[in-house]
C-alpha cells in the first residue's frame, strides 16, 4: 500500500479543514517546510 500524505495549504500555513470547508479551517503549522521535511524524514517519497 503507497501513502501519500496531503498538507493542505491555507495563506502559507498548513490547516486542517473539517470535510474539506476552507472556511473551517484549523491552523497546526505557520512552516509548511517543516511539515513537508518531516513527512520526507518519515519515509514519504
Amino acid at each position: 500500500m503507497l501513502l501519500i500524505p496531503a498538507i493542505d495549504l491555507k495563506d502559507g500555513q498548513c490547516v486542517r479543514l473539517k470535510q474539506g470547508v476552507m472556511d473551517d479551517a484549523t491552523v497546526f503549522s505557520d512552516n509548511p517546510v517543516q511539515v513537508a521535511a518531516h513527512w520526507r524524514d518519515q519515509g514519504a517519497r
